[in-house]
């Protein structure tokens, strides 16, 4: 049965698994200050990074549609495990049949999109969840833009926790961060861009420059997508036309609001108000 949607303008959804995604969505109200947003972290239920397609895929699917029902016409997902196990199949089996003229983006295309122009001995790294890794999400898109160019993927498991817990700047985290980046390097030693294909790695940069060997170009997400997302509301008048101007934005979370709050802090700028929704409903 189809499902009735509000059908006035709203605001633009973005979704993430938990924190990460307000990496993205701090970038994108630069690039967009004008217009409104609605945040939604499925704290409650993360990390996506090591569940399975098929749990990813119903998790982010029911994030999706209440952020439709809260008036979204587009929706970014803000999260790479959940861009590369769920995307797809709701643009292909689920948007036909909820609203055709809805929308629902991810972070990797706009991410691999820069690559062919960073990259000069085309071997290229990706860093992110074991979900992400596995999925070879990245390597399937880099292939169909650019095929002469390698990709090397490492998962870092230990990551999310340091940011999460608030020790991504702790001296315990170099440990880990050093592991990773030396892992990765180790698959291939002509890589010259790494792709931080996790929206919570942002946090760790200054650990992964620490431990970034020289002439490595380190490629992180919120920028590049920000702006392939100005870009696409230019080429679609249609969509932006159905995206309201207030310069507003609301956040909700599917655990403790005041637990969100609190880490939200470390991701943004501001002190936020934040309800808390139930997406099983």
């Amino acid at each position: 049965m189809k499902q009735t949607l509000p059908t006035q303008p709203g605001p633009i959804g973005v979704f993430d698994s938990g924190y990460g995604g307000l990496t993205i969505l701090s970038k994108i109200r630069e690039a967009l200050p004008q217009y409104d947003f609605i945040y939604l972290g499925d704290n409650a239920r993360a990390p996506y990074g090591t569940r399975s397609f098929d749990i990813v895929y119903e998790f982010t699917l029911q994030a999706v549609r209440r952020l439709f029902e809260l008036g979204c016409h587009l929706v970014i997902l803000a999260c790479n495990t959940a861009s590369a196990k769920a995307l797809r199949s709701i643009q292909i089996n689920n948007l036909p049949t909820i609203d055709p003229d809805r929308r629902v983006l991810g972070v990797i295309r706009p991410t691999v999109e820069c690559i062919g122009n960073l990259t000069h001995t085309r071997h290229i790294g990706v860093l992110g969840t074991a979900g992400t890794i596995k999925s070879e999400s990245y390597v399937m898109e880099v292939r169909k833009l650019f095929p002469d160019i390698r990709v090397s993927g490492q998962a870092c498991p230990m990551w999310v926790p340091l940011v999460e817990y608030g020790e991504s700047q702790s001296d315990g985290a170099d440990y880990f961060v050093q592991k990773y980046i030396d892992a990765l390097l180790a698959q291939d030693e002509r890589i010259d861009t790494v792709i931080l294909g996790c929206t919570h790695y942002p946090l760790l940069l200054p650990k992964i420059r620490r431990y970034m060997p020289e002439g490595i170009t380190i490629v992180s997400q919120g920028e590049l997508v920000a702006e392939s997302l100005k870009d696409y509301l230019r080429r679609h008048p249609d969509m932006d036309a159905r995206c309201t101007r207030g310069g507003g934005c609301t956040y909700y979370t599917t655990e403790s609001e005041e637990k969100f709050a609190d880490s939200a802090s470390a991701f943004l700028n501001e002190t936020i108000r934040v309800s808390r929704l139930d997406l099983n409903e």
